[in-house]
Parts: C-alpha cells; structure tokens; sequence
C-alpha cells in the first residue's frame, strides 16, 4: 500500500511541476519528487543509490535551479497567439513529440528482455553476486560489501561520478555568478 502511495505521489509531483508557471514552484516541486524518489530506493534496498538521489536530485539539483532562477525570470514567458501559430513553432513541437516517442520506444524496447525483478535465476544472481559475496572480504579485506563494491571494485567509476558532478556545479556557479561593476 505504501509503495502505491510513494508511486502517486510522484506521479501528482511530475504533473504539477508540469504544468506550473511559477519556475521556483516547480523546482520546490521537483525537489519533493527526488526525496520521494530517494525514499522508494531506500524501500528497494538501494540505500546507495537513495543517498545520491537525495544529495544531487534534490539538494543540488535544487540549489543550482534557484540560483539559476536568480538570474532570470521566476514565471514562464507566454508567447503570443501570432508566435503560436508560426510554421517553425508547430515544426518545433511536433519533432518534440517525434523525439519524445521515439525515445519512449527505445526505452521500452531495451527493457523486454529483462529478468522479472528479484528473479533467482536472473544472470546477475548466478554470477555476479555470489562472487561478491564471497570473494569481496579476501580481494578488498573490507568486511562490508556495499562499501567494498563502491570503494575498491567501482572506486574509478565512484571518482568519476564525483568529478563529473563537482566540475558540473563549478561551471554553473561560474555562468551564474553576479558580476561587481
């Protein structure tokens, strides 16, 4: 029941941020949505994964969107009805929605062949997680598996995704910072 609960909840948050003219609304909204999306992880055992979700989707994500919306306008501009109607306007939708579609199909299509979830027949359970489990203490002599996977065995992929979010917020702090005249 909770987890139908937590699946609404960020189903209502996507559509009202959707929706919103207010440009802060709807990163305040977008943040509820990536604490949500932080609790479900945490209730599928991917506390990892939860911990990332909660400190980039909605702490930093967060305070990159508010100090890029210093910058600009807080409500959504509205075109015209004569800028509507241009060829290039509907051109512009439409392939929108050509691309929308397309990657949804792509999407889609990747995931037929997938394992049913939780599968103990799955091809990661019959190979690699039973090496983890009992080969991690001996290889990395850390008794904890989680934090010898992301340590040792991913601790290149682990860096990278450290320095790729960290250069991300150096590069947006730098286009947005206020400049003394």
């Amino acid at each position: 029941m909770i987890d139908i609960m937590l699946l609404l909840i960020i189903v209502v948050c996507a559509i009202a941020a959707l929706f919103m003219k207010d440009l802060l609304g709807a990163t305040i909204i977008l943040g509820v949505y990536s604490f949500i999306m932080a609790t479900i992880f945490t209730r599928l055992n991917a506390v990892d994964v939860a911990f990332t979700e909660a400190s980039v989707g909605a702490g930093i994500t967060s305070v990159l969107m508010i100090a890029a919306l210093s910058r600009t306008k807080r409500y959504e501009y509205h075109y015209t009805k004569e800028q509507k109607r241009k060829p290039s306007a509907l051109f512009a939708k439409i392939m929108s929605l050509i691309l929308v579609i397309v990657t949804g199909a792509v999407l889609v299509y990747g995931t037929i062949d997938m394992p049913e979830f939780g599968d103990p027949e799955a091809p990661t359970n019959q190979h690699v997680s039973p090496r983890y489990i009992e080969e991690t203490h001996h290889d990395t002599g850390i008794n904890n598996i989680v934090t010898a996977v992301l340590a040792s065995y991913r601790g290149y992929d682990t860096l990278g995704e450290t320095t790729v979010i960290f250069t991300a917020g150096i590069c947006v702090i730098l286009l947005l910072r206020r400049r003394e005249k």
